[in-house]
C-alpha cells in the first residue's frame, strides 16, 4: 500500500485500527461507548533529526497514546500523524 504522504524529520504515519466492537467476554459495545483506537499500523515514517535515527519502520504495529498525534483524511481513509516520541510501544 503506497501513500503518496511523507512525514518531515521524527514524525510517522499511523494508520489507526478498527475499534474493537465485542469485549473479551462477549458483549457487543453500543457505537456511543466506543473509545479512539490506540493501536495502528505505520505507513510511512519520516527521515529523522541530526542527533535521532527512527526507531520504527513501515509495517510495525504500534500503540499510543489516546490523544497522540494530528487526525487526517486522505483519499477516504483515516490517519494520524504524530512524533515518534507520541509512540508508547511496538507490538
Amino acid at each position: 500500500m503506497a501513500v503518496n504522504i511523507k512525514p518531515l524529520a521524527d514524525r510517522v504515519l499511523v494508520e489507526p485500527q478498527a475499534a474493537e466492537t465485542k469485549t473479551a467476554s462477549g458483549i457487543i459495545i453500543p457505537e456511543t461507548a466506543k473509545e479512539k483506537p490506540q493501536r495502528g499500523k505505520v505507513v510511512a515514517v519520516g527521515s529523522g533529526k541530526k542527533d535521532h535515527t527512527m526507531t520504527v519502520k513501515v509495517g510495525d504495529l504500534v500503540l499510543y497514546g489516546k490523544f497522540s498525534g494530528t487526525e487526517l483524511k486522505h483519499e477516504d481513509k483515516d490517519y494520524l500523524i504524530m512524533r515518534e516520541d507520541d509512540i508508547l510501544a511496538i507490538v
